[in-house]
């Protein structure tokens, strides 16, 4: 079957693997239709991903047709044919943040395209839990449920109320879903970005309420000019970026809640008065969990999200090596690309 395989960062290879195994008890072999790339990927590419290893086969966006079944087909929740989103995370199911109801941050846990070898290939077998089925969604739409589960589960972790202002930082797709999210939660949005285009992008399809220009490290005199005067009660930063995330501290609101969605391989400093004074919350948000994926495609199939605009490129197997690091140039005004297997 084919494969993209990242041998070592800036070299994807298109090769042939062996044909998979008949699927084992509660297992799924489905076919590949859609691979989205995110920026895992890309970093994965440039050489820094947190929690990666070379060779690695990559994808953990997925939109996909079940083509094979094991165990008792009369008790599985899927059939034959089916369209679905690949729920990336494996866990463990054992651990204490599994039995706490934490699958997204499993001590064990091995995502795929990051921890284990992902969907850039023709054919892969996945737990059946980890399906996600539509009859409505096409495999466009699909591939993004997991880019979209990111921002939702971010946006539950703040908590946010229709009361907040949340400032959400960086306009990339984990930056557009959290606004998406915050959105519909009611909140009064302002989105971030340094790429005039990306802002331009979110004025046209309305995702957040504010797009703020960024040129220079965001102050807080500057952003109260987006939000009547105040700070935001909320910050998610999306950026993976040291210097925007330490700055988060210095623009919340006293008794506001900072969220990091976005990291960076290093230690995060803050001045431990200003947090204090501020009496600010601090979150990480990692993957997302199962609800946020039944929830997103629900939202996606009575039309309340809409994910079409984001498609802005497209590639398939023969093309993606050189495809790839063209899509990381600043000029292409890069959204969202995807793959067609």
């Amino acid at each position: 079957m084919k494969t993209i395989i990242l041998n070592k960062p800036g070299e994807l290879h298109l090769i042939e693997r062996a044909e998979l195994e008949a699927a084992a008890d509660e297992e799924a072999i489905v076919k590949i239709k859609r691979v989205g790339i995110c920026g895992t990927d890309y970093h994965a590419f440039s050489g820094n991903q947190p929690y990666f290893s070379y060779p690695r086969v990559l994808g953990h966006e997925l939109g996909a047709e079940v083509i094979a079944l094991g165990g008792s087909q009369a008790i599985a929740t899927l059939k034959i044919g089916d369209r679905v989103s690949v729920e990336p995370y494996l866990n463990c199911n054992d651990c204490q943040a599994c039995r706490g109801g934490h699958f997204n941050c499993c001590e064990r846990i091995q995502v795929l395209g990051v921890h284990t070898d992902g969907g850039m290939t023709e054919f892969l077998k996945v737990p059946i839990r980890k399906l996600h089925k539509s009859e409505v969604l096409s495999f466009d739409q699909l591939a993004l449920v997991e880019t979209l589960g990111i921002g939702l589960h971010a946006v539950n972790r703040a908590g946010i109320r229709p009361e907040d202002s949340v400032l959400v930082i960086g306009a990339g797709p984990i930056g557009l879903s959290v606004a998406q999210f915050s959105k519909l939660s009611g909140a009064t949005v302002g989105v971030a970005d340094m790429t005039a285009g990306r802002l331009e992008f979110i004025r046209r399809h309305g995702i957040s309420d504010r797009s703020i220009v960024v040129k220079e490290p965001l102050t807080p005199e500057y952003i109260r000019e987006f939000f009547g005067g105040d700070l935001p009660s909320v910050i998610i930063d999306a950026t993976g970026n040291r210097g925007s995330m330490l700055n988060a501290f210095n623009l919340i609101a006293h008794g506001g809640k900072v969220v990091f969605v976005g990291l960076f391989q290093g230690e995060v400093e803050f001045n431990d008065p200003n947090f204090h004074r501020r009496e600010v919350t601090l979150l990480a948000s990692r993957n997302s969990l199962p609800d946020d994926f039944r929830k997103i495609i629900s939202l996606m199939e009575t039309g309340q999200i809409d994910t079409a605009p984001w498609l802005s490129h497209r590639t398939d197997f023969e093309h993606l090596s050189t495809d790839f690091a063209t899509f990381m140039e600043p000029d292409q005004e890069l959204i969202k690309a995807i793959i067609e297997v």
